[in-house]
This record gives structure tokens, C-alpha cells and sequence, in this order.
């Protein structure tokens, strides 16, 4: 198969299995964080290549189930209101808990938000525009693209 190929069926299989390509996840995280991709690996405790090839798309999945639940952890540590504000004291708070945890991983206790998560874009927003901004520009798109209006209102309106 040619690798082009290859690279679509694993983004396609990532989005089946974790709601959404592995690459889109972790660049949220290297933006909410501020840290590098190298960084970011060794905190989930992954090695820099593979996280690479997980997030390209060679290869599908994150192979350890203890990565996966160290990237869930930082998924929800971005809702933390000194994280999601940006509190550098805070970022790397939360950076060094993930790192030293030693989550236990069972088919019942893997932590599962793997679907479009509103609750991370919408703190992503709140920290890059005003909640007049929000507003007006949901009604802007709210005609052609009412989902996205919806979450900028949403983002908007406890702004």
C-alpha cells in the first residue's frame, strides 16, 4: 500500500478509535501547554519519534494504553482555570503531575472524553477573543455554519 494511502486509513482509524486524528489532539496540547512536541512526549512517556509518527498518521494508534491516559489527563487538566488561564506556575503544575503519574489502566478504569470536547475549545477561545467578539462573530456564521456559531455563542456567553 502506498504510503499515502496508509496515512489516510490511520487518520480515518484514529478518528474511529479516539474521535478525532491524534495530531489535532496533540498540537491542542502543545498550544495550551507551550511546550515543544519533544516536551510533550516525554511527559506522556512516549518517545519523540513515535509521537511524531502517531501524529502524522503512520501509524494509528498509541500503542501503550498509559500514554493514552496521560494525554486524557492533560486533556482535562486544559479546564483547570489557572491552566486554561495560562498561569505558567499552573502549566507546569499540571505537566509535572501527568509526568509522574503511573496511571492504572484496566478495560474499566481507562478515562474516556474522546469525542468532540466542546469544554477544551471553548476555554481556547475564552483565552484568544472577547466575549463581544464570540457573539458577533457566531452571528456572522450562524446562517452557513450554526454548529461553529454555537460554540462561539456558547464560548461568549459565561465569557
Amino acid at each position: 500500500m502506498e504510503d499515502h494511502k496508509i496515512v489516510q486509513r490511520n487518520l480515518a482509524l484514529q478518528r474511529e478509535w479516539y474521535g478525532e486524528p491524534l495530531g489535532d489532539r496533540v498540537r491542542r496540547l502543545v498550544v495550551a501547554f507551550d511546550v515543544s512536541q519533544a516536551n510533550l512526549a516525554e511527559v506522556l512517556g512516549i518517545s519523540a519519534p513515535m509521537l511524531s509518527q502517531v501524529m502524522s498518521g503512520r501509524r494509528a494508534k498509541i500503542g501503550n494504553p498509559a500514554v493514552l491516559a496521560r494525554l486524557i489527563m492533560l486533556e482535562r487538566k486544559v479546564l483547570v482555570p489557572d491552566v486554561a488561564a495560562g498561569k505558567r506556575e499552573a502549566l507546569q503544575r499540571a505537566l509535572d503531575e501527568v509526568r509522574a503519574s503511573k496511571p492504572s489502566v484496566t478495560r474499566d478504569s481507562l478515562p474516556v472524553d474522546v469525542g468532540r470536547n466542546d469544554r477544551v475549545a471553548i476555554t481556547a477561545l475564552r483565552r484568544v477573543a472577547e466575549a463581544a467578539d464570540l457573539t458577533a462573530a457566531a452571528e456572522l456564521l450562524d446562517g452557513k455554519y450554526p454548529d461553529l456559531a454555537d460554540l462561539l455563542r456558547r464560548a461568549g456567553r459565561t465569557h
